[in-house]
């Protein structure tokens, strides 16, 4: 039974507990228990299931550890402490692992100093990096506390000498589930969680959450399913007990009649006024490019307060060696950082000390990402969390003023955990199997109490056991041999070979290899460039995009290699940072929908602009400038076309230079138009006999084509029931089946990426899913890993689930298809079709273009 624990414990109950050496450490530390810890402490030292959400900064990780060495230091003093394993400690992070090592043996010293001697508690890290040596001496001496990841869980779960270490484990902490549940680390960790109960019994599950929505779900998620025996969960939601002081900022008065240059001196001197007058900022852009990009401006535009001697500005980002990462992260710390520019790598919990603001560069896309970007700072529970979004164009204001108010009024966006994932299966029946012997009927009923298993059908199960057995002959010609035994009359399987455990070892994880593609022209071995895998997943052939400069036109790819045609002369489809892109949460984008529809009844019922004003001032959390601005975008839109909400889908048609445009205003995020656009460009193929072109943001989608084609019938055409078909068949020959196909492949240990001391380069990797791909749809059309690939990028990439209810409620009426002839791009239109320009137009270009545009407009719209 999954319930809220309303009602935080009494500070006496917990002074009770507490054992009297960890009683003077704690408050010599702090005056008194935190929210966090009144709710959680009592739980954990019961054995209770529980799950923590609070706010970045709000003492989660000691509420986690406060039971937990209590306990380790009372069996201390009686003389009682064993050598083995009470608690596993999980992160998604190497580096956040670490943190918790430190942070751990620094309260231990401190309260053998209070007992004046060595209580003999010991925390230890495994990870990948963790060395033989250290894996030896935990054998002979085992830590108290294990500290690891997933994928190290995973790994000792199959070891035969630590597993041994794993049975009487007492507490299991999952830190940062939130970042876990969403993906398919997730997933694989919801298995080796059921492993690790199935060892100890007695386990008491506990997980650490930041933001994050809906809690009962990731309470789920955290403690599985068990039909013979349901298993409690309690949830402590103290989300908001840190204040916060949150503002959306805009560096010009006017975000249309201002020149390039004025716009970018404006927006620099707000940022470096900014750092200035804070002690310690961390600036999130969404891309890693952009961080690049600000830090360079900075530095030289304000060369005396970022150029200096003294390191005083840095990077953080994926894309920078962990030597990097580590040495800016330490000077956070120490505090001789001014500035720290980052992409999302800083978004969980690592230590960075304390920081007194941080500004979000554009939309963060969703609420729950940008509370935990802004709870870095003021990371002390007393502290006040302070952030500015600051906005460049009319869009990225009337959405952030709604992410606001989301965050403000506690709407989270939901989480979207991934279910029923055949390829992780796989490999943890790979994992299972080298172990020891089991049933399969046993095996299928510890999958299944699994959260991300709980509906996973026999036969879905039953054709993996087929697949890793070696019932599939045709497979050994690719080089695929059965990797376990199975016995179909005792019903049992087991390891087979003596390669077995190396090999999984070796390829254990769920993240994919990617690397950089090559891009040739065809028919040469000219090298144009470089694209990441990312892009090159959501290109098809005829898709025209920008590199170097120059303008290529996509139309195959082989292995690692995307060739392309030089000789084209039509604008971009895709902008080169698309990969990079984070993507408008479904729950945000209807609320943004929702509030056009607020505001184009004020306009539909006459309302004068103080009445409108006076409703924004009310409904938003803006300034007048900002109020003022909105409502002249939605005057403007409203005059000229009409506004499309959360219940109207507006078509609107317009021409330019010989091309006809179609701009879809479907304001649902972009995964759940990923999905339409594609099932729409397969109808128009399939009933209307074009070809188009589509390009593709969160706010809706367009169709470019030549002429006589009806994109408005053909999205009334897809029907809910057929949306899963019609999209089986849009994505069977596109390329980003075929990169997921070779991620789920690696999964499922398909493919190796190390064997016998030697490592498949990704290229190779490719190669082989290419051919491999073609040998399963020999084998079937639905093979259990092709059969996950599909589900990866429909329902994870994509999610055609909402694009199925979505069509649901255009066929009830709920929500209704207009069309509207425009002549020109409406102001709406303009954010979805320069989206997908900005690589043809300088900044510079695409500020005047937008200026131009607007003068057009007013003037068609000054008679109205």
């Amino acid at each position: 039974m999954i319930d809220f624990k309303t009602v935080p414990n009494r500070t006496e109950e917990l002074l009770n507990i507490l054992h009297p050496l960890v009683r003077e450490w704690f408050f010599s530390r702090f005056k008194e228990f935190s929210l966090p810890q009144l709710f959680g402490v009592m739980e954990i030292h019961s054995r209770n299931n529980i799950l923590v959400s609070a706010p970045t900064g709000a003492t989660k990780t000691l509420t986690g550890f406060l039971s937990i060495l209590n306990e380790l230091v009372g069996a201390s003093e009686a003389g009682v402490l064993e050598n083995r394993v009470y608690a596993v400690y999980i992160s998604p992070l190497k580096a956040l692992n670490e943190d918790i090592r430190v942070n751990l043996v620094e309260p231990l010293k401190a309260i053998e100093g209070i007992a004046g001697k060595s209580l003999g508690i010991r925390v230890a890290v495994r990870t990948g990096d963790t060395s033989p040596s250290e894996k030896s001496a935990m054998l002979r001496k085992p830590p108290h506390i294990l500290i690891t990841t997933p994928e190290s869980l995973a790994i000792v779960l199959s070891s035969y000498r630590f597993v041994d270490l794993l049975k009487a484990v007492e507490w299991c902490v999952v830190d940062e589930v939130h970042a876990l549940a969403e993906n398919k680390r997730g997933v694989h960790l919801s298995v080796s969680l059921e492993r690790l109960q199935l060892l100890s019994p007695g386990m008491a599950r506990v997980g650490l959450s930041a933001t994050i929505a809906p809690l009962d779900k990731i309470a789920h998620f955290l403690v599985g399913n068990d039909s013979e025996s349901p298993r409690s969960c309690k949830i402590c939601d103290v989300q908001f007990v840190k204040k916060m002081d949150l503002k959306v900022i805009c560096p010009v008065p006017d975000l249309i009649d201002v020149e390039h240059g004025k716009m970018q001196d404006a927006l620099y001197t707000l940022i470096d006024d900014l750092v200035q007058s804070h002690r310690t900022t961390v600036i999130f852009t969404n891309t890693r490019s952009a961080t690049e990009r600000v830090i360079n401006h900075l530095k030289e535009r304000f060369p005396k307060n970022y150029a200096s001697d003294v390191q005083t500005i840095g990077a953080h980002h994926g894309s920078l060696s962990k030597e990097h990462r580590h040495s800016i992260e330490q000077l956070l710390r120490e505090g001789r950082l001014r500035v720290v520019v980052s992409s999302t790598s800083l978004e969980l919990g690592i230590d960075i000390g304390f920081i007194d603001l941080v500004i979000l560069l554009g939309s963060p896309k969703t609420v729950a990402r940008a509370l935990q970007r802004i709870g870095r700072s003021g990371h002390r529970l007393t502290s006040v969390s302070k952030g500015r979004i600051i906005v460049l164009d009319r869009d990225d204001m009337v959405e952030c003023a709604v992410l606001l108010k989301s965050a403000i009024e506690r709407r989270i966006d939901r989480i979207h955990i991934p279910s029923n994932c055949l390829d992780v299966l796989a490999q943890q029946i790979y994992g299972i199997a080298i172990s020891s012997k089991i049933h399969v009927n046993e095996l299928y009923a510890l999958v299944r109490r699994s959260f991300c298993y709980g509906t996973l059908s026999l036969s879905d199960f039953n054709e993996v056991l087929d697949y890793l057995s070696g019932k599939y002959i045709s497979l050994e010609d690719r080089n695929i041999y059965a990797k376990i035994w199975h016995d179909p009359e005792t019903g049992f399987i087991g390891r087979r070979g003596r390669m077995s455990r190396v090999i999984y070892m070796t390829n254990i994880g769920t993240i994919p290899d990617e690397t950089f593609v090559t891009v040739k022209i065809a028919g040469t071995e000219q090298v144009v460039g470089k694209i990441d895998e990312g892009f090159l997943e959501r290109l098809t052939k005829g898709d025209v995009f920008i590199l170097g400069g120059d303008k290529y036109e996509f139309l195959y790819a082989k292995g690692m290699v995307a060739c392309v045609n030089a000789s084209v002369y039509r604008s971009p489809t895709i902008p080169s940072w698309f990969s990079e892109m984070l993507p408008l949460s479904f729950d945000l984008a209807v609320e943004v929908g929702r509030f056009r529809r607020l505001m184009e009844e004020k306009f539909l019922h006459n309302r004068s602009k103080a009445e409108i004003l006076s409703f924004i001032n009310e409904y938003l959390y803006v300034d007048s400038n900002t109020a003022d601005s909105i409502y002249n975008y939605f005057r403007e839109q409203f005059l000229f076309s009409e506004i499309p909400t959360d219940k109207k889908i507006l078509v609107e048609g317009f021409s330019d230079k010989g091309r006809v445009y179609a701009v879809v205003h479907s304001l649902y995020g972009r995964r759940v138009n990923d999905c339409l656009s594609r099932a729409v460009a397969f109808v128009i193929a399939r009933s209307q006999h074009r070809d188009v072109e589509l390009g593709l943001t969160d706010n809706g989608f367009y169709v470019v084509y030549g002429k006589n084609v009806n994109v408005a019938a053909a999205l009334k055409l897809l029907q809910s029931e057929k949306l899963e078909l019609v999209m089986k068949n849009a994505v069977e020959r596109a390329e980003i089946l075929k990169r997921r196909f070779r991620h789920c492949a690696s999964r499922a240990l398909m493919i190796l990426r190390n064997y016998m001391g030697r490592e498949k380069r990704v290229g190779r990797q490719q190669v082989s899913s290419m051919i491999l791909i073609n040998a399963v749809r020999r084998i079937s059309p639905d093979f259990c890993i092709l059969k996950e690939a599909r589900r990866e990028v429909l329902e994870d990439v994509m999610d055609m689930p909402t694009a199925i209810n979505l069509l649901k409620a255009v066929e009830d009426k709920t929500v209704k298809v207009k069309s509207v002839q425009t002549g020109m791009p409406s102001p709406f239109a303009l954010k979805i079709v320069l989206e997908s320009q900005t690589d043809v137009l300088k900044i510079e270009d695409k500020i005047e273009f937008l200026k131009r545009m607007h003068e057009r407009i007013l003037e068609k719209i000054k008679d109205k």
